[in-house]
């Protein structure tokens, strides 16, 4: 698990390493001849010391953090921005964690149906636990490309290009497919320490093989729920023009009469060009 490494304010090391120069530059200028030979060797150990000491020093900028390890030991992190002395001779590896994006590549893949179908989709995320991205997987960002991809093609298996009319889920369903790919990749990069922050569908299409021959189907399943809306709707107006009449008295319809006015009122209403009136000058009977 992630903890906080041992620091203390980079610019204390910095400070006392020019006050020993200052000093030690002070104390060879105005030494006693007697004792210049041990006091060059005080300031040369302590200068050795300090020096061991500053390569402790490590600078962190906003956003990042710092992991550190001592002889493959892990001993924390250090996330907040600014300089700092940690411990001497420790490795220290950088971990971004700001947000970063990037579109898996075109997936040809089966939906649920068995059509092939190419997907891409925008995936949104950034580091949490730097300690889990570093030592828990071999490479996050390798880790995180691949279990996006994974995911798109396992979703696009799970459910059909388009639903065709039924209350099933669609992968054309944008944001219900994203909201499941966002919770099924957060729960795979959970174990590398990052966050997925949130995704997006960009590229859904049905292979270029079949592309003709689902167009055609797409086209008729158009015509199909025009030509029904256009039915339902003149239906109901004629059965208004049947109410209306009976209502007002106009005209004594029996259900002869009644069958060929509805059969005239459904070819004007569901006709797909101008109708020409016709008179008629007899009678129905004759």
């Amino acid at each position: 698990m992630e903890r906080r490494a041992f620091r203390v304010q980079g610019f204390v090391a910095l400070a006392a390493f020019v006050v020993y120069l200052l000093v030690g530059a002070a104390a060879i200028v105005y030494q006693v001849p007697d004792v210049s030979g041990a006091l060059i060797t005080l300031v040369a150990v302590v200068g050795v010391l300090l020096l061991l000491l500053l390569t402790g020093l490590v600078i962190v900028n906003p956003n990042e953090a710092k992991v550190v390890q001592f002889f493959g030991r892990y001993l924390g992190t250090i996330e907040t921005p600014g300089l700092w002395l940690t411990i001497p001779l420790s490795d220290r590896q950088t971990v971004s964690k700001r947000v970063r994006n990037f579109e898996t590549d075109n997936a040809k893949v089966n939906d649920a149906d068995g059509n092939p179908v190419e997907i891409a989709a925008v995936i949104v995320w950034k580091v949490t636990d730097a300690a889990k991205a570093v030592f828990a997987v071999d490479s996050y960002l390798s880790y995180v490309a691949i279990q996006a991809e994974s995911a798109v093609r396992h979703l696009a298996t799970c459910y059909p290009y388009d639903n065709h009319d039924t209350d099933r889920m669609s992968l054309r369903d944008g944001y219900q497919v994203a909201e499941e790919l966002t919770q099924e990749l957060r729960e795979r990069v959970d174990t590398a320490g990052l966050e997925i922050i949130e995704t997006r569908i960009t590229h859904l299409a049905y292979a270029p093989e079949i592309a003709q021959a689902m167009l055609r189907r797409q086209q008729a399943n158009a015509v199909v729920s025009a030509r029904k809306r256009i039915v339902e709707g003149a239906v109901g107006m004629v059965d208004l023009a049947l109410d209306g009449i009976a209502e007002r008295g106009l005209v004594s319809l029996d259900e002869e009469r009644k069958a060929a006015m509805v059969s005239n009122l459904l070819v004007v209403l569901c006709s797909d060009h101008q109708t020409q009136p016709v008179v008629n000058t007899g009678s129905l009977y004759s």
